[in-house]
């Protein structure tokens, strides 16, 4: 029987990078093609900068999952 629970998870994290490989291939690909190199290097910055919040509010999220699951009594 297959734990539907890492299987969630496992397709939750799948689809996130997908998402993100999508936005940052996609479409700093086509700022390129439609404004130019320089202002495809700008977008793909941009990006790295608003991909910060996210990544410490995913780490912040992975902190209380491991903290919680240490305290739990077994």
């Amino acid at each position: 029987m297959r734990d539907l629970r890492e299987y969630t998870k496992q397709t939750n994290v799948r689809l996130a990078l997908g998402a993100f490989i999508l936005l940052f291939v996609v479409g700093v690909a086509l700022i390129w093609a439609i404004y130019g190199g320089n202002a495809a290097g700008l977008a793909f910055t941009c990006l790295l900068a608003a991909l910060f919040p996210v990544i410490l509010i995913l780490f912040i999220f992975v902190g209380i999952e491991w903290i919680l699951k240490h305290a739990r009594p077994k």
